[in-house]
């Protein structure tokens, strides 16, 4: 259970730290990632976004410390992932960004999907 709870708190510090640049640099941010500085009107629905990473990466710190009771918001952050993967590998496929800018938020979704689902806790069967 070691190694979930560690992937737990790694998880958890990407998303604050997603939601930390979204709501405090987004120019920045989406700039050094290869995309464009997005128009003013927009700073607020990044906001909105930056709130929800912040909010679930402290849950991930919280769920760490008892996996097995939290599985469900382990799978909820699964499909969070798959979400971005579907999403990344759409608007790539579609021309909208391309695959220097998707590639690494991509490569994230998948190497967290995958170890959160080698590494789900499960109940013993006693």
């Amino acid at each position: 259970m070691k190694k979930t709870t560690y992937l737990l708190y790694v998880v958890g510090a990407i998303q604050i730290i997603l939601g930390l640049f979204y709501l405090f640099a987004p120019d920045f941010f989406l700039k050094s990632i290869g995309h464009s500085v997005p128009p003013a009107d927009l700073k607020y629905p990044l906001a909105m976004l930056a709130s929800r990473f912040i909010a679930y990466g402290i849950a991930f710190i919280v769920i760490a410390k008892d996996p097995l009771k939290h599985v469900l918001w382990i799978w909820f952050m699964v499909l969070i992932q798959l979400i971005d993967l579907g999403g990344g590998i759409y608007y790539t496929l579609t021309g909208v960004v391309n695959i220097k800018d998707s590639g690494f938020p991509m490569f994230n979704a998948s190497w967290i999907t995958i170890l959160l689902l080698l590494w789900m806790p499960k109940k013993n069967k006693s």
